[in-house]
């Protein structure tokens, strides 16, 4: 009975060795491209996110924790050794021996526990089980920020171009203007107005290209980018891509039956309530008997001799059970404390599910808004682009004034900023839509 027993324990050593098999290593993959688009982004950072990267680790974490938990239920192997000196006036041989050693190989297994073992088991593989599902929506939150942050790249850049192309009009009309005004056909006010028109045109173009570089570094932090060569100096890779608008379509009711079924978030909360009503098993445990089977096998010194080829050796092999049966009630206070922890996982499993119907629909809502703002603005820049064409003209006939130009310039620049910001909005919402919902990334390989 003891080899076996020492047998099935070594078995159980080599199993705890084995690594988790969805927990992947913590260290980063690969090295930040020298361009980056969308899908080329959303790759990066599912491998190198560090909030993606903690989150398998909490896998893996919880990967030890199964294997503690478990070998409760598997035998135990322990060696124990005592050597004892003493007095020879209180030796308790005779003839007086005034010393003794003994070792012992002990082997455990519990029979039964009151479901404790069981419980505390089933409770850990569930607690793994919402740490892969806490996995996924992490991998979902982060991948809508990657997608936000690098529409802001992409934003920024394309107003950038539309700055520069308005100034470079104004400029054009500024050298018109002085070029009319050498000619004697036009007063040095219009050539001031269109200084100042191109000076005020040149704040909106700072500050997008501020934008583009912060925007830029925020991406890179995001995805997992780390320094380069320095704790200062952050890579910048070239951006690559454009705020094209595709459009989808989402029905409300639909969705949030969807996102019942399909966000992970409330599937994990699912598996915590699960493990939570194990914990109530575990906690009244404690008002049950435990068994143990014990066996062991002995060597002690033989009365007389000091040598280990005297010693005298045998095995033994027992039942020892334990039974509590009264505690001052800290059984009942436990059971209490297991049953509310059960009871607020409910509550905020009930509470998470209203809070996503509440996500879904408004984001939905925001997709309907940002889908009619994207057809208005194509028809304002169509408009603001003949409006300004039809000034030029008229101005060259010399029926329309120069403010006439300026201020046609200027309602274009802004609904070409306009359909810019329609672009990024709808592109956005349907990012989130899709998050809310449960669905993951397109360029989610891994998903």
């Amino acid at each position: 009975m003891p080899s076996r027993l020492l047998r099935v324990a070594a078995l159980a050593l080599g199993a705890s060795l084995a690594p988790g098999a969805l927990a992947a290593p913590g260290g980063r993959t690969s090295v930040l491209p020298e361009s980056l688009d969308l899908r080329t982004a959303v790759v990066y950072a599912v491998e190198n996110s560090f909030a993606i990267r903690q989150a398998r680790e909490r896998i893996q974490q919880q990967d030890g924790v199964v294997l503690e938990v478990s070998a409760r239920g598997i035998p135990s192997v322990g060696v124990g050794a005592a050597y004892q000196r003493n007095d020879a006036d209180i030796s308790q041989s005779f003839p007086a021996d005034n010393s003794a050693w003994q070792i012992q190989i002990q082997a455990r297994q519990s029979l039964y526990s009151g479901g404790a073992v069981q419980g505390a088991a089933a409770s850990a593989r569930l607690t793994r089980e919402a740490a892969v599902l806490e996995l996924q929506a992490v991998i979902n939150e982060v991948l809508l920020a990657v997608r936000t942050r690098f529409y802001d790249v992409l934003l920024a850049r394309e107003s950038i171009k539309v700055q520069e192309q308005s100034i470079a009009l104004l400029e054009e009309q500024l050298q018109n203007a002085r070029n009319r005004y050498e000619a004697g056909a036009a007063s040095n006010f219009e050539v001031l107005r269109a200084e100042v028109a191109v000076a005020n045109a040149q704040p909106a173009l700072i500050q997008a290209r501020n934008a583009f570089r912060t925007s830029l570094d925020e991406v890179v932090q995001l995805i997992g980018g780390e320094a380069n060569g320095s704790a200062t100096a952050l890579r910048t890779p070239q951006i690559v891509g454009e705020l094209a608008v595709e459009p989808v379509q989402y029905e409300a009711a639909a969705a949030v039956a969807t996102a019942r079924a399909s966000r992970p978030e409330l599937a994990r909360l699912d598996k915590l309530v699960e493990a939570r009503a194990k914990g109530v098993d575990i906690a009244r445990a404690g008002s049950r008997p435990a068994v143990d089977l014990v066996g062991s096998y002995q060597w002690r010194k033989a009365g007389g001799s000091d040598r280990f080829s005297d010693a005298r050796d045998g095995w033994l092999l027992g039942i020892q059970s334990e039974w509590s049966l009264f505690d001052g009630r800290a059984t009942a206070g436990r059971v209490v404390q297991a049953r509310s922890a059960l009871s607020q996982i409910e509550l905020a499993r009930s509470e998470a599910e209203l809070g996503i119907e509440v996500e879904v629909r408004r984001a939905v809502s925001l997709l309907q808004e940002a889908g009619e703002l994207v057809e208005a603005s194509r028809r304002v820049v169509e408009q603001a682009t003949e409006a300004l064409r039809l000034a030029s003209v008229r101005q060259a006939a010399g029926t329309a004034t120069q403010l006439d130009v300026l201020s046609s310039q200027v309602d274009l620049t802004q609904a070409r900023n306009n359909q810019l910001r329609a672009f990024y909005n709808y592109l956005v919402a349907a990012a989130r839509v899709r998050k809310a919902i449960g669905q993951a990334d397109p360029f989610n390989a891994g998903s």
